[in-house]
């Protein structure tokens, strides 16, 4: 995770902000005065300058197999707070998936390089704390967008401090935590060099973005299924699902 002042940010955009159009006003948005230009210093300075940059030169110097190997290796160690969320929403057949994947893919996976459980039938269940908390009812909260994070809400940052807080009590000491973090970050957005033409064709990228979030979100609160609800013509699937 990079880190920054996010003090001192919100303090450089709240003197230079301007006010929103009446016409642009979202109620998931309140603070959108402020999560705009945080959106353009992540992609015109962040992105522009690290994140993108060391994407381009992952994928140039690691084979795809090896990194298959590290998303793989980042799902498992990751599992067992994928199990702990899963069983807090009351699915318990979830909650014994990521324990079978996680105990077959730390064996004969070797350590969760190789993804055993999948041939086996055991697919990825992918659960944090934040789906948790929707389940349990409540709300999004504010729509945020944070330097070096990107957009979350109030309701899955908690989520996120939750379960960056049980992993390494569970698994893996802090630095490895953060480690696990990059790496699932690079990879993340390695994964969306192909999908950049529909954000820079978008006449407002910053709505696109956020709109892609919450149209994910859905997707994961509902395990993949969720009410049916016509969609924008232009919401790639491959492009929600690797956000």
């Amino acid at each position: 995770m990079l880190k920054h002042s996010f003090t001192f940010l919100c303090l450089l955009v709240l003197a230079g902000c301007a006010q929103v159009p009446q016409s642009k006003v979202d109620d998931r948005d309140p603070l959108q005065s402020i999560n705009r230009p945080l959106y353009d210093f992540n992609m015109d300075v962040l992105d522009a300058y690290i994140l993108r940059p060391a994407a381009v030169g992952y994928i140039t110097v690691t084979p795809a197999p090896v990194r298959q190997g590290v998303v793989h290796f980042t799902d498992n160690i990751t599992a067992p707070v994928d199990m702990i969320n899963a069983g807090l929403q009351g699915k318990a057949g979830n909650a014994g998936v990521s324990l079978a994947r996680f105990l077959v893919n730390s064996t004969v996976g070797i350590f969760g390089i190789f993804d055993v459980a999948s041939s086996l039938g055991l697919e990825v269940v992918d659960e944090d704390f934040g789906q948790t908390l929707g389940v349990w009812g409540v709300g999004d909260g504010a729509y945020l967008m944070l330097p070096g994070m990107g957009p979350t809400t109030a309701r899955n940052l908690t989520g996120d401090v939750v379960d960056n807080i049980a992993l390494p009590k569970i698994a893996l000491t802090t630095p490895q935590t953060i480690l696990v973090f990059v790496l699932k970050a690079v990879e993340a957005r390695a994964s969306l060099i192909p999908q950049e033409g529909l954000l820079n064709d978008s006449l407002d990228p910053y709505l696109f973005v956020k709109d892609i979030y919450f149209q994910r979100q859905i997707y994961e609160l509902y395990d993949g299924n969720p009410p049916v609800k016509e969609e924008p013509a232009d919401f790639d699937e491959d492009f929600l699902e690797s956000l």
